[in-house]
């Protein structure tokens, strides 16, 4: 199979595509590697597929199957538009998914993730695939949340993004319009995470990995929890966001 080559300008292109100002305004977002790209390929639509001879020749159904999309390229052309230690040897240029154009009205019946400020891609990366695992599959994010098309954030994500949607909005709003939802917020000075009992749905909120929740927000919650340390005199000031989310759903799931 002779595919057509990736050409330098296009090389630039995608390249381009680690600014989040050139992924808003282009539409695209790459993903990286074989795993990620396959899971992928069903739930965004793909715009070119840029790989090297050896992944043709490994994967030659999926080549088929996408040849008029692909483009080849070398180990240097990889490294310019790879974002990986370790490189890959096919990358997907997908479309991004249009994203809301007003505050949703929610399912009272449903938990959802809210996140204030959250700037590690791969903390976003980490809570993404950890609501994929436990059902949860919409995700309510501040604007000044990382992009969760961010190669890092997509790549942390392990596929599940195609699964979990991620929603950039003004979360003081979205509460404000769903006042009959709870909202469960990750305070320190909060009740214990174990004595809360009988919610399976409502607004998990949780804040940025330095700040916490924003003071607009705290004044939201109804339901201040609290993940207690085992040592209360020895215990590092916070734990990691994305842990956090992590313990957190796994106990609103078994209440």
């Amino acid at each position: 199979m002779s595919a057509e080559i990736l050409s330098k300008a296009k090389l630039k292109e995608l390249k381009s595509l680690s600014s989040k100002k050139e992924r808003d305004s282009r539409g695209l977002f790459l993903a990286e590697g074989h795993k990620c790209v396959v899971d992928m390929l069903e739930h965004f639509r793909l715009f070119n597929l840029i790989c090297t001879p050896a992944w043709i020749e490994a994967h030659p159904s999926e080549a088929e199957k996408y040849y008029d999309r692909i483009l080849t390229t070398d180990k240097r052309g990889m490294e310019i538009i790879s974002s990986l230690n370790s490189l890959p040897d096919v990358i997907a240029v997908f479309c991004k998914p249009e994203g809301l154009t007003q505050i949703p009205k929610v399912d009272d019946k449903k938990l959802y993730l809210l996140l204030d400020e959250i700037q590690d891609p791969g903390n976003l990366g980490t809570i993404i695939r950890t609501c994929d695992w436990f059902g949860i599959y919409q995700i309510f994010a501040s604007t000044t949340t990382v992009d969760a098309f961010n190669a890092k954030v997509v790549q942390a994500s392990m596929g599940s993004l195609s699964r979990v949607s991620v929603e950039y909005l003004d979360l003081e709003a979205l509460i404000d319009k769903n006042p009959e939802i709870k909202v469960i917020g990750t305070l320190l000075d909060g009740v214990s995470l174990k004595e809360v009992k009988n919610i399976d749905a409502g607004f998990l909120l949780m804040g940025n990995e330095g700040k916490g929740i924003s003071e607009a927000l705290k004044r939201r919650i109804n339901v201040p929890v609290t993940i207690m340390p085992s040592n209360p005199f020895q215990h590092p000031d916070s734990l990691n966001v994305a842990i956090a989310t992590a313990i957190a759903l796994y106990h609103l799931r078994q209440v």
